[in-house]
């Protein structure tokens, strides 16, 4: 008995250290930690293309500049913030389309949250099981999601628009003789940007085509009083050297509806100058007026 005892401490005091090491071994379980979302940046504004900005030249007025590319001379005025439309310099660039609003993303932030994952769970099966809602990356996942979202992206894709024609659709418009005088001088690429058509002073001058009038004042050099009236499709058209202007701007007008008076403003003699512009780019009316 008196050998026992010590060879049965012994042996306990070996079960303990051993039951101890495998105590020690054992991998605690990992923690993740899920901190806020960092804040996204500020979407800035696209920046602008070239063609949306004009430099003024010498010569050039607002009211010429807005003929000539197919806008309103106010709305122009408008998107570059001029108070007084005949305060533009040589050299200034003037904006030719709407500023676009700078769109800001605001920065997403949560509270920090802790996932706690039970030791030996890095497997495929946990990879593919959803947790709160979402899968974690992996093969599978990606094209399951891409899969459901076909259906989606295919519902919310804009169905294509027609293509307007060459014309931008002026060929759709139906145009009318803005006076009843004879046409004495044509249209001329580089030369002259509408057709003349001669008559009296007080004879009535006809809305070609229903639109707005977007223009009615005398700011551009040789066009003497001067209607501009907006249609569908970028469509524009002008009416120039009048004794007086009947519809104002803002006005909506009706197709043979007049609009103004012969006159011989800015010019030699009494006549219409008329012009059809698409965008700002002079057309031969000839093509868009009914034969006479």
């Amino acid at each position: 008995m008196g050998l026992a005892a010590p060879r049965c401490a012994v042996f306990l005091g070996a079960f303990a250290l051993l039951l101890l090491a495998g105590c020690a071994s054992k991998t605690s379980a990992p923690v993740i930690e899920r901190g806020a979302a960092p804040a996204r940046p500020a979407a800035t504004a696209p920046a602008a293309a070239p063609g949306d900005f004009y430099t003024v030249k010498k010569g050039d007025t607002l009211y010429s500049i807005a003929l000539d590319h197919g806008h309103s001379p106010r709305d122009m005025a408008a998107w570059n913030g001029l108070e007084n439309p005949n305060a533009i310099k040589i050299g200034q660039q003037l904006r030719l389309t709407p500023p676009e609003a700078a769109a800001v993303a605001k920065p997403i932030a949560g509270p920090a949250t802790v996932e706690m994952r039970p030791f030996g769970t890095n497997t495929e099966t946990y990879k593919r099981e959803p947790k709160g809602g979402k899968q974690p990356y992996s093969e599978q996942a990606v094209a399951a999601a891409q899969k459901s979202e076909e259906p989606q992206a295919a519902a919310a894709r804009p169905e294509p628009k027609p293509a307007e024609s060459a014309a931008g659709g002026g060929a759709e418009l139906n145009w009318g003789w803005p006076g009843n005088g004879r046409m004495i001088a044509a249209f001329a690429e580089g030369g002259s940007k509408g057709i003349d058509i001669g008559g009296r002073i007080g004879d009535p001058v006809l809305a070609a085509e229903a639109g707005k009038v977007t223009y009615a004042n005398n700011g551009i050099r040789g066009y003497g009083n001067l209607l501009i009236v907006q249609h569908p499709g970028g469509m524009t058209s002008v009416y120039a050297h009048n004794s007086k202007l009947l519809a104002k701007e803002g006005q909506m007008v009706a197709r043979g509806q007049k609009i103004a008076e012969v006159g011989n403003s800015d010019t030699d003699q009494a006549k219409i100058h008329f012009e059809i512009r698409h965008q700002g780019k002079p057309l031969d009316p000839l093509k868009y007026l009914p034969a006479r």
